[in-house]
């Protein structure tokens, strides 16, 4: 009895601890699965937002890169079609440069021929004169050395023969036959002297004619190449002009292109980072899945072991850690948090002179009408031929002018045309570069407080890990305790049990697996005390090395997405500084446009009143130049046929 006694009081302090120790493993195990219920269904809806979002930034940087890789096939097509355009404006501008030349060289040798043909004619006039005047200046008595300025007349080429032969003649005279005869052979002489002024003055007349439309015929060359000259300049700058619009166009093509490319790049690093993202995301959420279910199974059947195992134990107890229970590894599954975003210058205007020196109606021929009633003849006869000169004179004088007029009136045109076209250019280029910009601040804003979100989420992942390892050693340490008490009860029952002649058979049955939280991987065991302090044993033995194995799977995992967040990160990072550096440009870009803007509106403003300036003399003269041409013509013509009428020339 005392033997009886002495076993029992042995036995039950073990038993109870055991009790105690697996009624609060119950109690725990109760309050964890509900925990990890909780735990699991906020893990599931992180799973699910951060998947819906991920799958929507894949699918927006996909649309852009199809949108980018359109605009860069778009840049390379136009950026071609103005390289070939620009080959032909220099082709244009190459034919109609040799074309100025041409031109040039051929009015050069127009000009000399003029030049060569209007000496002549203004040495046969001044030789004729002179001629003329020797010959009336001799009445009779004369010596033949007199006659010098009369034998000049045989050395120039506008001489005709047969004047040339008549001069001879007259030359060849005997001077003593005229001291010889009486009056009227003087007479006789003095009628053969007459005939040859007479043929010398219509030469006078005829040469001074031809050499006037020689010089009128001069004046309408000089004018049509004038006017081809200013076609063909035009034509030139306007061809340089669009070259150089062309070759500038192409120029930004390029320069949007290789943008195009960058903001490609950029776009394919980010969502090659998000796809890896969601795959690593999508792989990790339905392992967890499965581990749950596994572990939600795993938690019922062991509280129901629990359960079991107080019943049959109900009054036994373990000595030693009694107090201790086997604590549940809360394992807390990590997720990276990550965000993106991505993200515009007549031919015939109506040409009249400035300033009008003489305007010669009507009332020029009235006044030479008036001076023939009142001067004498031959002052008449000059006074006309001075205001054929001068009326020459004006039309070359407003030809000039015309001509003048035709140059500034072309150039400002064209100034006006080419600075409107620039405003308006710089205006579109100034409203692009602004919506550029305020998209590359909120790009930049997105991305940095999606950086900001990553170091937030680093920092929450490093502060779980810690603790985590903390009470992931300190079960490991607990679990060791642990054993060692079983061990001891162990050792105190299978003494008892030899004693009292009893087997007892040990059943130990492997824990299910659990992926990444604390397990204790407690069994029910139907086998008796020992077997159930057995099972506790190795409980605890599986909760040391399972905790030890979710210790460095949760170390790797925290590993995994510290290294893909600071890819992320760095991603992100670089995705910034490239989008800020481009913001910069394009904020200097802008300012650049801006100031050229103000300085073409003033070009251009300018422009604009040296138009009006011009409109008084060369726009608004109230007759037009052909018409003014015209009347002078007719005024000249007038003036040509009075001084032949005074000559004594039948107009019949």
């Amino acid at each position: 009895l005392l033997a009886l006694h002495a076993w029992e009081s042995s036995a039950v302090t073990p038993v109870q601890k055991v009790i105690q120790l697996l009624e609060g493993m119950s109690a725990k195990g109760k309050k964890e699965k509900h925990d990890e219920q909780v735990q699991f269904a906020a893990y599931k809806q992180f799973c699910d937002d951060t998947t819906v979002e991920k799958k929507r930034a894949i699918e927006e940087a996909n649309e852009k890169i199809e949108m980018l890789k359109a605009d860069i096939e778009k840049y390379i097509s136009d950026a071609a079609t103005l390289t070939k355009e620009i080959a032909g404006h220099d082709d244009d501008i190459a034919a109609w440069t040799g074309d100025v030349k041409a031109a040039t060289k051929v009015r050069a040798m127009e000009k000399a021929d003029y030049d060569t043909t209007h000496k002549d004619y203004s040495e046969s006039v001044d030789a004729l004169e002179r001629a003329i005047a020797v010959l009336k200046k001799q009445a009779y008595n004369r010596k033949q050395a007199s006659f010098a300025q009369v034998k000049v007349l045989n050395s120039l080429e506008l001489i005709p023969k047969e004047a040339k032969r008549a001069i001879n003649a007259f030359l060849e005279q005997d001077p003593a036959e005229g001291l010889a005869v009486s009056a009227p052979e003087a007479s006789g002489y003095e009628f053969q002297s007459q005939g040859v002024i007479e043929m010398l003055e219509k030469l006078l007349d005829k040469f001074i004619d031809e050499r006037t439309v020689l010089e009128k015929e001069e004046m309408n060359s000089q004018h049509a190449f004038d006017m081809l000259i200013q076609d063909l300049t035009a034509q030139l700058e306007q061809a340089k002009h669009d070259r150089e619009e062309k070759a500038e166009t192409k120029a930004k093509k390029l320069q949007a292109k290789a943008d195009a490319e960058g903001d490609l790049d950029d776009t394919t690093t980010t969502r090659d980072a998000d796809q890896k993202y969601l795959d690593d995301l999508v792989a990790t959420c339905e392992q967890k899945a499965t581990d749950f279910e596994s572990r939600q199974q795993l938690r019922t059947e062991e509280l129901e072991a629990i359960a079991k195992a107080i019943e049959i134990i109900s009054s036994s107890a373990v000595s030693g850690n009694s107090n201790k229970y086997l604590p549940t590894l809360l394992q807390t599954s990590f997720a990276s948090l990550r965000a993106d975003m991505q993200t515009s210058a007549q031919k015939r205007a109506a040409v009249y002179l400035k300033d009008m020196a003489h305007q010669l109606d009507s009332r020029v021929l009235s006044a030479v009408a008036g001076r023939v009633e009142a001067d004498p003849f031959r002052k008449v006869k000059k006074m006309i031929k001075d205001l054929i000169t001068r009326l020459m004179e004006e039309a070359n004088e407003e030809a000039e002018h015309k001509g003048w007029c035709d140059t500034e009136l072309s150039t400002n045109e064209q100034t006006r045309k080419e600075k409107t076209e620039t405003v308006e250019t710089l205006h579109a280029e100034i409203d692009q570069l602004e919506a550029s910009i305020a998209k590359l601040t909120e790009d930049i804003s997105d991305l940095t407080k999606a950086v900001a979100e990553l170091d937030a989420a680093m920092a929450k992942a490093t502060t779980l890990r810690q603790e985590e390892k903390t009470t992931n050693e300190q079960t490991i340490a607990d679990a060791g305790d642990a054993q060692t008490a079983v061990a001891q009860a162990l050792t105190v029952l299978k003494e008892f049990y030899a004693k009292a002649g009893e087997a007892t058979a040990l059943l130990q049955q492997p824990a299910p697996e659990i992926f990444d939280s604390p397990y204790k991987g407690m069994q029910a065991e139907n086998g008796g005390v020992v077997g159930m302090l057995e099972v506790i044993e190795s409980d605890f033995a599986r909760l040391e090395a399972d905790t030890k194995a979710a210790e460095a799977a949760a170390q790797k995992e925290y590993d995994t997405f510290m290294t893909d967040s600071k890819v992320d990160k760095a991603a992100k990072t670089t995705d910034i500084e490239h989008k800020t550096a481009k913001k910069q440009d394009e904020e200097q870009a802008l300012t650049v446009k801006q100031s050229d803007l103000e300085g073409t509106q003033k070009e251009l403003d300018a422009a604009l009143a040296y138009f009006d300036k011009l409109k008084p003399s060369c726009v608004d003269a109230g007759v037009s130049f052909e018409d003014r041409v015209k009347r002078r013509e007719e005024e000249i013509q007038s003036l040509q046929e009075a001084l032949r009428i005074l000559n004594g020339e039948d107009l019949a």
